[in-house]
């Protein structure tokens, strides 16, 4: 029962589900299932494909990932960024076939399930943490804009040509004075409904509400027959099993876009069931979420859907509405399937300007303005990063802008970890231990003795940098110095091109007639050090480190006056 309960961390909660959960558990899947329904349909759009793969890709998801999920509120689903994901790349591999299209669909939907699957046996759930927040910030905001950009046609009721967001800007520009007034109409009060009901009855379907409105209007009004474009039928019926076709040609390029897919929507995911696993009090696996997703992924594509991650906005809703374990999903999803079965043909009367309504403002709440502030406040240089990722989204589509930001992170990273923060240490009267003398003004040091500490592993990266600040510090002392001791307390590990470099600081000290000494090396490090090749390459003496600042300090001052007693 534990190795099913490992891989199947929902199944205790069906087992052994409390009655008193039912009643919050079914509001709150309702909930989700209004507020889901509709954004599944205008997902769909996004993807490119008919409305109905975006209902079977919000109700399929949730059945699976009640039973492999480790998050008790999380809601899985469409989401934009996986949607235009999934459109970009598959856009150029089908060439206009529908019917291409879909098989490639159900291919990157398989692919990018196995890749998870594999990342969460491989327990790379650590990848969550691979793209920095403002990257990943960067990276939505830029995905968000691209999703606004690309309703406007059906908002404004043109013909859409242009494929990159600057052309598409640019043919708003040129089209302007061809805008359909009663479609432009339709989605501006749309879009200001919507706003409306967040602001003031944020409680209620905002989604689902104006979907309703939309189709009574059209139908009242009779507004399709005065060129308002609308949904068209969607196919009522539970989906049938589909195994796509194998086109060898084109797996590689699937292959490497799925990776991309999988990469985001599980980053993005996460972290979203960390967020509202903290704020009620649990934690969750990530290498088991990366297995959740997959087997959401998997049975996604065999049943027709698409890609899938954990959802925010329904999340925020289940976890609103009071939902207390996965029943919740299950609910919502069940509804879904009551209204596949029964009440699609309302949805041929579902007005395009409506869908875009419902894109536009999901895409604005995707754009993340409170980041964007707090990153200003805090750091220009995360900003900019964040901006040049949005910029890179922009310019270059969201796919090849996954590897750029990828590059990016570890640019950030190289540059931080290359200009770590270091310290020249003193004694503080009063407190204990040996402190920043940048930080204690009052901080007193040894005349001939340099306390230096570096806030870093030392590495091929930024081993330059280290020497550079001691000779910086030695040339800056106010007394000639006997001696160098380096506090090795945050240093975890020293490569093999740093201990080049450091040899040939120890030989440039020992010409300047300046000891080099360490304290406070960790264990793991010194028997690097005590290795027969390495101590060969140091000459290193018994006495070259000591276990405490104090002790270094200490034997610096009997050495000195050894020396001056001679």
């Amino acid at each position: 029962m534990n190795w099913i309960t490992r891989f199947l961390p929902g199944l205790p909660t069906f087992l052994h589900y409390q009655r008193a959960d039912f009643r919050f558990d079914c509001v709150a899947g309702l909930s989700v299932a209004a507020v889901a329904l509709p954004v599944g349909i205008a997902y769909a759009e996004i993807a490119g494909v008919p409305a109905v793969y975006g209902i079977y890709s919000a109700f399929i998801p949730l059945l699976i990932y009640a039973f492999f999920g480790s998050s008790r509120q999380l809601i899985v689903g469409p989401d934009a960024a996986t949607c235009l994901m999934v459109a970009s790349a598959l856009a150029p591999l089908a060439s206009g076939n529908p019917q291409r299209y879909m098989e490639l669909m159900i291919s990157i939907t398989l692919i990018t399930g196995v890749f998870n699957i594999i990342f969460g046996l491989c327990r790379f759930g650590f990848m969550a943490n691979f793209l920095s927040h403002p990257i990943l910030v960067g990276y939505l905001n830029g995905v968000a804009l691209i999703v606004l950009v690309g309703q406007l046609p059906k908002l404004f009721g043109y013909k859409a040509e242009a494929g990159d967001f600057f052309g598409k800007l640019l043919e708003f520009s040129q089209k302007i004075d061809t805008i359909h007034l009663p479609t432009l109409i339709l989605g501006i009060v749309a879009i200001i409904l919507l706003f409306a009901l967040k602001r003031w009855a944020s409680q209620l379907p905002a989604a689902l509400i104006v979907a309703v409105l939309s189709i009574i209007t059209v139908e009242v009004f009779q507004l399709h027959a005065h060129g308002v474009a609308v949904l068209g039928t969607v196919p009522s019926g539970f989906p049938t099993l589909h195994l796509p076709s194998f086109d060898p040609e084109r797996f590689k390029i699937l292959v490497q876009h799925a990776a991309s897919i999988a990469l985001i929507s599980f980053t993005s995911g996460v972290l979203t069931a960390k967020s509202f696993a903290s704020r009620n009090r649990y934690s969750i696996d990530a290498n088991q979420e990366m297995i959740a997703f997959g087997a959401c992924n998997i049975v996604s594509g065999l049943m027709q859907g698409f890609p899938v991650t954990g959802a925010d906005s329904r999340t925020a809703v289940n976890s609103a509405m009071g939902g207390r374990t996965r029943l919740a999903g299950i609910i919502a999803a069940g509804a879904m399937i009551l209204f596949l079965l029964f009440f699609t043909s309302p949805l041929a009367s579902l007005p395009n300007a409506a869908l875009a309504a419902i894109i536009i403002v999901s895409s604005i709440g995707l754009f993340d303005f409170p980041s964007l502030r707090e990153l200003y406040a805090a750091s220009r240089r995360e900003l900019s990063f964040s901006l040049v990722t949005t910029a890179a989204v922009l310019y270059f589509d969201v796919l090849p802008a996954v590897f750029f930001a990828i590059l990016l992170t570890l640019l950030w990273m190289l540059l931080a970890a290359s200009r770590p923060h270091d310290a020249v240490l003193g004694r503080v009267p009063g407190i204990s231990g040996y402190h920043n003398i940048k930080d204690f003004p009052n901080a007193v040091t040894f005349p001939g003795l340099l306390l230096y500490r570096f806030d870093s592993s030392i590495l091929f990266f930024n081993v330059e940098y280290f020497k550079e600040r001691i000779l910086k510090e030695i040339a800056a002392s106010p007394t000639p110095l006997e001696w160098v001791v380096v506090d090795a307390a945050p240093i975890n590990a020293i490569d093999i091109t740093a201990l080049h470099h450091l040899r040939d600081l120890i030989e440039e000290l020992n010409g300047r007639g300046i000891t080099l000494r360490f304290a406070r090396v960790k264990q793991s490090l010194w028997t690097f050090f005590s290795s027969s090749w390495v101590a060969s390459q140091f000459q290193l003496k018994k006495r070259v480190r000591y276990n405490t600042l104090t002790s270094a300090v200490e034997a610096f001052k009997q050495r000195k006056q050894e020396n001056n007693s001679e």
